[in-house]
């Protein structure tokens, strides 16, 4: 489960995935089965959470890394590089963004 702290020391990753509401559930499984199956698997993982809004129209995930090469090297396996290219079927795009926690409360 994420723990969101200043302290962190690893590389958080947020996607916001755009999409509709008539695909958003299939995005979310596929999402989920990349989790469970490849991702949380990989080097440097260290947890994750996927979020939906009430309109189905955006899903997130908030991934934790150890480091941010662990991320990309993730990204860059042959099963990811098919999986997403399938995601990105699924919804209108997707941009990972990578942050450091400012602050918590």
């Amino acid at each position: 489960m994420p723990q969101i702290h200043k302290a962190f020391q690893g590389q958080t990753v947020i996607t916001t995935f755009e999409t509709s509401p008539a695909t958003a559930f299939d995005l979310l499984e596929s999402l989920e089965a990349a989790y469970a199956e490849v991702i949380s698997t990989q080097p440097g993982f260290i947890s994750a959470a996927l979020h939906i809004n009430d309109a189905r129209t955006r899903v997130c995930s908030y991934s934790q890394w150890q480091r941010r090469e662990d991320y990309q090297a993730m990204l860059r396996t042959p099963v990811m590089r098919e999986r997403n290219r399938h995601i990105n079927t699924l919804c209108k795009g997707f941009e990972p963004v990578m942050y450091e926690v400012s602050a918590d409360y």
